[in-house]
């Protein structure tokens, strides 16, 4: 069997924007059941330096929507980074999922060696479309789940290495 560039791409993403979409869900329960605002997570973070709740939700949606558009080699849609309420938040992830799975096929296949310029202020990183996914696009977007995560388990979150993994995936094979 064969296993396509889109097949460890797209998949990768929209399985973990899923699982990000059913932490905050878990989370929202969590809140509920105890009584609390799930708003008053937005703003939670480790360190004096460190990006809150919501921005680390804002850059993993930036960081799967651009990746992804890139190896698609089409514009990405423009968030404005406004989000102020858990209903946004969770609006954001929703729109996310959506676009990575507007994403056919066709349109990433190919890309492993396709060139894809990152431009940043002062610089423009290169990359082959398989370096770009392997390199950088992934661990920055596991990044920005993964301290979303660890951002709601320090504030008490009752979460678990799965709910990381395969919180969507065991829900749906609940179901």
């Amino acid at each position: 069997m064969s296993v396509s560039f889109y097949d460890v791409s797209i998949p990768t993403y929209l399985s973990t924007l899923k699982n990000l979409a059913a932490i905050l869900e878990k989370t929202e329960a969590h809140a509920k059941a105890g009584g609390v605002d799930p708003a008053s997570y937005l703003d939670v973070k480790l360190a004096p330096d460190m990006a809150v709740f919501t921005r680390q939700i804002q850059m993993a949606s930036d960081a799967a929507k651009g990746g992804v558009a890139r190896l698609a080699a089409v514009p990405p849609p423009s968030y404005a980074d406004t989000e102020t309420t858990w209903a946004e938040v969770k609006e954001r992830i929703a729109k996310t999922i959506a676009f990575v799975a507007s994403i056919k096929p066709e349109q990433v296949n190919g890309a492993e060696s396709r060139t894809i310029e990152l431009p940043l202020p002062g610089r423009t990183m290169t990359f082959t479309g398989v370096d770009f996914l392997n390199q950088f696009s992934l661990p920055n977007f596991f990044f920005h789940v993964v301290t979303a995560y660890g951002l709601l388990r320090s504030q008490g979150v009752p979460l678990g290495k799965m709910d990381y993994l395969a919180g969507a995936r065991a829900a749906e094979l609940a179901a």
